[in-house]
């Protein structure tokens, strides 16, 4: 074969592959679909749930950042950079111990000291709403250590689109 004929074949072969892949519809085969109805959309409150975590928890009567919790925020601060359009409330909550005006001030605290680390790894505060529930939202409902625990968080909820707070 000479030089010509084998370049020839070459488009030939380049161009039945191309209509090949363009006669084949962009519609995947059912197995190819196995799992999407689940999937997690990226950006979006469930992302932020399942892939970078979106509670923390804080010791008996504190709202100061553990190490644990260090690592959650800073996972949290580059998902907030990623998307820079989204708005997050931060809520802080209590255990059942205590008067409900202290754990109210108590769940403040929490959900500040969170925001502040927001804050203070680049995001935008405008972005950053708080919120206190005290005890009133227990995340697990028990009178023992176990629950208390879990109770003592704050947690990362997404408002929506950011907007400029004044």
């Amino acid at each position: 074969m000479n030089r010509q004929t084998l370049m020839l074949a070459y488009a030939g072969a380049a161009i039945v592959a191309l209509t090949g892949c363009a006669a084949r519809p962009n519609t995947p085969a059912p197995d190819e679909l196995m799992g999407y109805a689940n999937a997690i959309i990226p950006g979006t409150e469930e992302d932020l749930h399942g892939n970078v975590g979106d509670r923390v928890f804080f010791d008996k009567e504190s709202a100061v950042i553990s190490a644990e919790a260090f690592v959650t925020l800073q996972r949290q601060a580059r998902w907030l950079m990623s998307y820079p359009y989204i708005s997050v409330a931060i809520e802080g909550h209590c255990d059942e111990r205590g008067t409900r005006e202290f754990n109210l001030a108590l769940g403040y605290r929490r959900a500040y000291a969170v925001r502040e680390f927001l804050i203070a790894a680049g995001v935008d505060g405008r972005r950053i709403s708080t919120i206190s529930f005290g005890k009133e939202r227990p995340e697990t409902v028990g009178s023992n250590e176990a629950a208390w625990a879990q109770n003592r968080r704050a947690v990362t909820t997404v408002e929506g689109p950011a907007i400029a707070r004044q």
